[in-house]
């Protein structure tokens, strides 16, 4: 893999110093080059060719999408990086542009990286424009933002993919830096945090009821008072959560909009 040229763009730097590290046992010795923001990225693209461009989606001040919709002399190929697991990602293999998940594994990383290699070699400018152009298209369908709230989750299961819609999660879960989505009996380990998971879901059929929790509104069954004016949230299966104090407001009002306008 010598005589490539590579970009990492991420506005994180403890991952792009992740990412740049594990390339240079793949390289052999190939220049990468890094950028922390959209236009350090294009300056970088603009001066020179870059042969694989590690992108990631989702950064203060504008978003990869934002880069690539303004690139006259795109890469040959592209790596997304998102800490997002979810449907937008079948996208990318449609466009034959791979992926990989923060925080990044070292093995998925290797298997991207090489499938990027592989179209890098025999293109033209205006194939890669075109097929650029495609790609954009179809991850902007695809990706957060272009739906008003998410309706599935796509959940990673030993490389495969399980989809979840999302009229069947019953409760969203803190899990450290992560969240644990229950459906029914099961459970499952999705690449967000919970504040920035709330933001995406529908307050119709969700609400948040604790730091750490979140339920769907018509599996609640109860709403208990506990000592000191505190809440309790009874669900269908017979599981019970606090409502934390921030939220307790909320949930009164709530209540009593809901009495009125029955």
């Amino acid at each position: 893999m010598t005589g490539l040229s590579v970009l990492v763009v991420d506005d994180e730097p403890l991952a792009r110093r992740r990412a740049i590290r594990l390339l240079k046992q793949l390289v052999n010795g190939a220049p990468i080059e890094e950028a922390g923001n959209v236009e350090e990225a294009r300056a970088i693209l603009d001066a020179q060719n870059v042969d694989v461009l590690l992108l990631d989606i989702q950064m203060p001040g504008g978003s990869g999408f934002d880069l690539l919709e303004t690139l006259s002399n795109p890469p040959k190929a592209i790596v997304f990086i998102t800490a997002f697991d979810h449907h937008a990602l079948r996208a990318f293999d449609a466009q034959a542009i791979d992926y990989i998940t923060k925080p990044i594994d070292p093995g998925r990383l290797r298997a991207a990286f090489t499938r990027a290699i592989d179209t890098v070699r025999a293109q033209t400018n205006q194939d890669r424009i075109a097929e650029l152009q495609e790609a954009v298209k179809a991850l902007r369908q695809a990706a957060p933002g272009s739906a008003r709230f998410l309706t599935e989750f796509w959940i990673r299961l030993k490389g495969d993919y399980l989809r979840v819609p999302a009229t069947h999660v019953i409760r969203f879960q803190a899990d450290r830096d992560y969240v644990r989505i229950h459906v029914a009996a099961e459970s499952y380990l999705y690449h967000e945090s919970l504040a920035s998971l709330e933001k995406r879901l529908d307050p119709d059929q969700f609400v948040r009821v604790h730091r750490s929790t979140i339920l769907r509104r018509d599996a609640i069954i109860r709403i208990k008072t506990a000592p000191f004016s505190s809440l309790i949230a009874m669900m269908g299966d017979g599981s019970e959560f606090r409502v934390g104090r921030t939220y307790a407001s909320k949930i009164r009002a709530g209540m009593v909009q809901t009495a009125l306008s029955g």
